[in-house]
């Protein structure tokens, strides 16, 4: 007779969790999995996704503008909130549909339970206890705002992917990822929107270049970016809202959104009664092979406050599922992970910023390269692409590539590739361009900055 219940029991099933059920079945465990929500987690249900469907939608009236440069009269438009977020909500509750037969086709046991750690191999859900050999733990982040007057008159981008009508004016407070997609989500789709920012540039931790290149084209294209500047109340008018700030201004809105940032969402799940230890974010503290302070006990994702992308969570499940059930030993490499950020313009990256290629190397060349895009030689839009190579001198390798412009993030799946592995800049300059294109860019650029 078994010892345990599951020889794998999973605790959150979103994209991480349920690649790291699915694999480890695959190799014969006995496996559970438990979420409190639906299926999917933040990226399918309340984030990438239904976001970025956000963002397409808000690109049309820019669109059936710059359609008459190119001979097309757009009938009157109208746009329709509601119907935007219903049919959203039909593509997640499709999806939410997949997961579901994935989990169930690779026999993995679904529990729509919260789950509450008992002890190192115990897991409490709604009345009900289960035990397992192995627990992973991958329940995610959740927003987190600051403790000031007036904050639950806020949302955060939780509530709004699910907001039943459009606002006229809106204040999003943050200038992370987060924020600047949610800016540009919203003046796309006609809202007079501003952006308050602590810092003097958007995008803390991206390439300098690009965070100040962003926020000039926001700010050129009707986004309002007040920043070095903290809210300290909010509070609730015949109007709207009215929110004091720590520089003495004030601003109106319809709404206040707060992008501030994800903490690791641990709060209650009993993680101190097992024994794991946390940081001081609550952030689960895993090894190379993602095994907390506990030896059974491990931890993916967002939770880990590692890399709090989708895809790194999905290769954090996948590798622990083949080291652990399937003695296929590796581990997800953390390295020159590349990125994008669905702004407007959007960013795609790869690799080192300027700032960390000098810390870590000294002496770096940069080639960088701005011009305004083909398209928009006939709409007159002032709108600028910026590309950007950071180069090791010595050996000539490309330490990092950066860009914002329009195709950035598809564009950056390309550099991902080239940076890991390690290829030079007279490689890229060896690369024919495909004409005419902005990619074209990375490989005609000659002349160190």
């Amino acid at each position: 007779m078994a010892r345990y219940d599951y020889d794998l029991f999973v605790i959150g099933a979103g994209s991480g969790g349920v690649r790291a059920a699915r694999i480890a079945a695959g190799h014969g465990a006995r496996v559970g999995i438990c979420e409190q929500s639906r299926v999917g987690g933040t990226c399918v249900i309340r984030g990438c996704i239904p976001k970025k469907l956000l963002v397409y939608a808000s690109h049309f009236a820019r669109d059936f503008e710059d359609a008459r440069a190119y001979g097309w009269e757009p009938a009157a438009n109208e746009f329709d909130w509601s119907r935007l977020i219903d049919n959203k909500n039909r593509e997640i509750d499709r999806l939410n549909g997949v997961y579901l037969s994935l989990l169930s086709g690779a026999g993995v046991e679904l529990i729509e339970e919260r789950g509450v750690l008992a002890d190192a191999h115990t897991v409490e859900l709604g009345g009900r206890r289960i035990t397992a050999d192995k627990l992973l733990v991958a329940v995610g982040g959740w927003p987190w705002m600051p403790d000031i007057p007036g904050i639950g008159h806020a949302i955060t981008s939780n509530e709004a992917l699910e907001l039943k009508s459009r606002p006229d004016r809106i204040l999003i407070v943050g200038g992370g990822y987060i924020a600047v997609e949610f800016a540009g989500i919203f003046h796309g789709l006609g809202v007079e929107t501003v952006e308050m920012i602590r810092a003097e540039h958007l995008l803390n931790g991206f390439d300098d270049d690009i965070r100040i290149e962003l926020g000039e084209q926001m700010c050129a294209d009707g986004v309002e970016i007040v920043n070095r500047t903290n809210p300290t109340a909010i509070e609730k008018t015949n109007e709207g809202y009215r929110v004091a700030t720590d520089t003495g201004r004030t601003v109106e809105a319809d709404l206040v959104m707060f992008a501030t940032g994800r903490n690791p969402n641990t709060a209650g799940l009993g993680l101190e009664a097992a024994g794991v230890a946390v940081d001081d974010k609550g952030a689960v503290v895993v090894d190379a092979e993602s095994r907390s302070s506990v030896g059974n006990i491990y931890a993916i994702g967002d939770v880990t406050d590692r890399l709090a992308l989708t895809p790194v969570a999905i290769r954090e499940g996948h590798a622990f599922a083949d080291t652990v059930f399937g003695d296929r030993p590796w581990q997800a490499d953390h390295a020159n992970v590349p990125t994008a950020v669905f702004s407007q313009p959007p960013i795609g990256t790869a690799g080192l910023t300027e700032a960390e290629a000098r810390a870590q190397w000294g002496e770096v060349d940069i080639y960088k390269s701005r011009f305004r895009p083909l398209k928009h030689t006939l709409t007159g839009r002032d709108e600028f692409t910026l590309m950007k190579l950071v180069v090791q001198p010595g050996s000539g390798r490309v330490l990092g590539a950066h860009m914002v412009g329009a195709d950035a993030p598809e564009i950056a799946q390309g550099l991902g590739i080239a940076i890991k592995m390690g290829a030079t800049k007279a490689q890229f300059d060896a690369t024919v361009g495909i004409h005419p294109t902005a990619a074209e860019e990375f490989v005609t650029m000659r002349e160190p900055a």
